[in-house]
């Protein structure tokens, strides 16, 4: 067992917090970010320390007897927050199915410019140029389309004879689940990282990076680049992100040295009820006749907040980001051996009209892989929004389409109007930071949980040296577990929405709670009270089952200035709510409420609400040195298990020094409840059955985690950066 560590006192050190927002679109007040030291090519900004406190902060309503933490402005009265209501309540717990994802995949990674970005592995020297379709040739070495058996077809919009897929059963609480979304493919080979002097972008796709890669060189930053890679994620990941779903992300201002939090997640239609996922009979629904339809799509808010980070922080014009997404749309992309196993796993998508015409041929299968799929009606919808901006969306003919299939849907129709998509508006955040070995992590706080229980799993795990310890052993999986369980617990009882509910941050993420939580990890041990009720000032909440599912995409990228995006974007389930409109999926984030509106007449803080959002597990992250300076950009999918895939990356890189690709690489430990699961087709599995971590259930199954990783490293005056990405889907890092 790890030896456990005395707390360290924080040292005061810049970790100012960005000033709340309030749903000020499209014109956003100017705030202060967080001061969190800088990253520069040639010099580094001095850290203010003045006036900044080294503490957890956020926003919120004080519960009665503590003591109001509020920011400068707050005090000022500059950004007067939404009053929350003060509930007691709370959201189900943690629910999905983790899976494998996997690689394979054509390579259209050919930079438009002269010199060619760095990809997968030692970076050129600084006079070599090599030929632009040789360059990201070599970054598709050991993810070639079919996992390594050779590049597929690209050129010829026919078929080739498909591979046959690996059909995993999911299961869920024993039960077989209809469909495994973002289920498990093949792995890709290990690789080293990328390496790079100048910008780095770490997406899930190459085509996604390429855009991302030609969008710096062209003279854009990180926005720039964050946005163009999200549009072609849109085409070419379609079942996991798009302009149809949400997101949060995290910008880095280097020269302003301030962090700042967009929330575009979705919201609840005005005419959403507490009991929309209940039966006639008060029975929650079963998870998949809530999610495919109309009934579970929530108001899309991705394409919004893009808009309003790209009109503060943007450098490119709007149209010209929509540039690479619309080529790929209409020159049309080879489809991967992953998305086709999962089209092949899908019970439900052929079954909807247009979706079903679209991504399956006449008798229902799937089209094979390295068919070449175009995608012109999302070329158009992109068009428009990039000459009129997100209106083209929320509002006119492409708002009545989406509003007409929500509605309209045979099965199961939705509540969603027109003024709904209308009234839509992105929400600046106020970032929440907290320490670990010296660094700063950040991260976003409510709706997502993702900041918040992953800093107070790392503020357990503060007082144990993981360092001593190999990253694959029963002891870390151990530690990690508890971790996991308590953190979890705090989720599900707490977390929701902010302008509904009363989250008592503070208090949950108090270095005394979590000292006092560490010290009862161990074998047998058991914390003095029950998760959440380690301090007065916790209110006793109820916990209801959960059925948030593991798809989603991130996007990491540091630019030439310094200037970094985190970003994690969604559509909830794999290919969402299956509803397709204008080229795009819709969102089935609504599920991601809790189904039961109260349980023994208590009411459940995530339940559904008119203009409410859920709950996510979403958690964009960066970490700052001891001299404040941005060190690391991370971020994955995988439904509630993000939390678990982001702490041990995080334990990985600052224990273990491991670099980012050897991150991604990583055979996952997870735990929450009494449960702990374990990679399968690793060397986690090995530990099914120690000694030490008997008496708990062990689960061995497939992760579904897509890391995306740069990290920053400083030698000698020398900066580089470091990409590294998830084996376990196709992404690809490239710089230069």
């Amino acid at each position: 067992m790890g030896r456990p560590r005395h707390p360290r006192t924080p040292r005061s050190r810049g970790d100012g917090l960005v000033q709340p927002g309030g749903r000020l679109y499209p014109e956003p007040r100017k705030r202060q970010g967080t001061q969190a030291g800088s990253l520069h090519p040639l010099r580094r900004f001095p850290l203010p320390r003045e006036g900044l406190r080294d503490r957890h902060e956020v926003h919120r309503r004080p519960l009665q007897g503590e003591e109001t933490l509020r920011s400068e402005s707050i005090r000022s009265g500059e950004g007067k927050p939404a009053r929350p209501t003060p509930l007691q309540e709370t959201e189900r717990g943690p629910r999905g199915v983790a899976r494998t994802e996997e690689v394979g995949i054509e390579d259209r990674l050919e930079p438009r410019s002269e010199a060619a970005p760095v990809v997968g592995g030692t970076p050129r020297s600084a006079n070599a140029t090599p030929p632009p379709l040789l360059l990201l040739a070599l970054l598709l070495l050991g993810t070639l389309l079919g996992g390594g058996r050779g590049r597929g077809s690209v050129a010829s919009e026919g078929p080739t004879q498909p591979s046959p897929p690996a059909v995993v059963p999911a299961t869920d609480g024993g039960r077989e689940r209809t469909v495994a979304p973002e289920g498990p493919t093949k792995r890709a080979p290990s690789r080293s990282p990328a390496v790079a002097d100048e910008f780095m972008v770490a997406t899930a796709n190459p085509h996604a990076t390429q855009a991302g890669v030609e969008i710096v060189m062209a003279g854009g930053n990180a926005v720039d680049a964050a946005i163009a890679a999200q549009m072609v994620l849109n085409v070419v990941e379609p079942q996991s992100s798009g302009i149809g779903g949400g997101g949060f992300l995290l910008y880095f201002d280097a020269k302003t040295q301030r962090v700042e939090a967009y929330d575009g997640r979705e919201t609840a239609p005005m005419g959403a009820t507490p009991d929309l996922f209940l039966t006639d009979t008060g029975e929650p629904k079963a998870f998949y006749d809530a999610v495919v339809g109309g009934l579970s799509v929530g108001v899309p808010g991705l394409l919004r907040m893009l808009e309003w980070v790209h009109r503060r922080h943007g450098r490119l014009a709007w149209e010209r980001l929509f540039t690479p997404a619309i080529e790929l749309c209409e020159s049309g992309f080879p489809i991967s051996p992953r998305l086709h196993e999962l089209l092949a796993k899908d019970a439900f998508l052929r079954k909807e009209a247009v979706a079903g015409t679209f991504f399956y041929d006449d008798r229902g299968n799937p089209h094979p892989v390295g068919y070449r799929l175009k995608n012109r009606e999302l070329a158009a919808t992109f068009r428009r929004i990039a000459k009129e901006g997100s209106s083209a969306l929320m509002l006119g003919e492409i708002a009545e389409d989406i509003v007409r299939a929500v509605r309209t849907h045979p099965r199961n129709p939705g509540r969603m109007i027109l003024e709904d998509l209308a009234a839509y508006h992105p929400v600046e955040r106020q970032v929440l930071c907290g320490p670990y070995r010296g660094y700063r992590i950040c991260g976003f706080p409510p709706p997502t949980s993702g900041g918040v229980a992953t800093l107070q799993m790392l503020g357990m795990l503060e007082h144990y040296e993981l360092g001593s310890l190999s990253p694959t052993s029963a002891e870390v999986a151990r530690l990690l577990a508890e971790a996991g369980r308590l953190a979890f617990a705090d989720r599900a009882r707490y977390l929701a929405d902010p302008d509904f509910v009363v989250i008592p941050i503070e208090a949950l993420l108090s270095p005394d709670y979590l000292a006092r939580m560490a010290r009862h990890f161990g074998r047998g041990g058991k914390p003095p009270l029950p998760a959440g009720k380690g301090s007065g000032s916790l209110p006793h909440r109820v916990s209801p089952p959960s059925h948030e599912g593991p798809s989603t995409t991130q996007i990491s990228i540091v630019d030439r200035e310094g200037n970094a995006v985190s970003m994690t974007s969604s559509i909830e389930n794999a290919f969402g709510s299956r509803l397709m409109v204008r080229g795009f999926l819709l969102n089935n984030e609504l599920t991601d409420f809790s189904f039961v509106p109260a349980v023994k007449g208590e009411m459940v803080a995530n339940r559904v609400q008119p203009g409410k959002r859920p709950r996510s597990s979403m958690a964009p992250t960066m970490i700052f040195d001891r001299e404040g300076r941005l060190t690391g950009v991370l971020g994955s999918p995988g439904g509630p298990r993000i939390i678990g895939y982001v702490v041990q990356a995080i334990t990985a890189l600052l224990d273990w020094r491991l670099d980012p690709q050897a991150t991604a690489q990583l055979p996952h430990l997870l735990g929450w409840g009494d449960r702990i699961e374990l990679e399968a087709d690793t060397t986690a599995e090995n530990l099914a059955h120690h000694p030490l971590l008997q008496g708990k259930e062990i689960e061995v199954r497939p992760m579904t985690s897509g890391l995306q990783i740069v990290w920053i490293e400083r030698k000698g005056g020398r900066i580089r950066l470091l990409g590294g990405t998830d084996p376990r889907r196709e992404g690809v890092a490239a710089g230069r």
